[in-house]
């Protein structure tokens, strides 16, 4: 089991990159979050065995349809998480 934490760079608010990342996360049987940064990106928490989350993170290089994806920063996660994640299930948070 391990947990990352993803800041998603480009044009990906405002085009459903949140109800898309969920709709996946579900589909792997991934736990975690996703929610809108005042920056722009998105940031998401996902745990979930390793395979599944590698492959999580290899569809947010591309993302939803109207997507433009100009980068993907995976970071391993202190124990400390900014939200915390209830395990088996992944959701939408309040954006910051």
């Amino acid at each position: 089991m391990i947990t990352r934490h993803i800041k998603v760079i480009g044009r990906v608010q405002g085009i459903g990159f949140r109800r898309w990342a969920e709709d996946i996360a579900i589909k792997l049987n991934l736990s975690g979050w996703v929610r809108n940064s005042s920056d722009g990106s998105v940031e998401i928490m996902v745990q979930g065995p390793e395979n599944e989350v590698n492959k999580f993170l290899a569809s947010c290089l591309n993302g939803p349809a109207f997507a433009h994806v100009l980068g993907v920063q995976p970071v391993i996660v202190p124990t400390a998480s900014p939200a915390p994640i209830e395990q088996g299930i992944f959701k939408i948070i309040a954006s910051v």
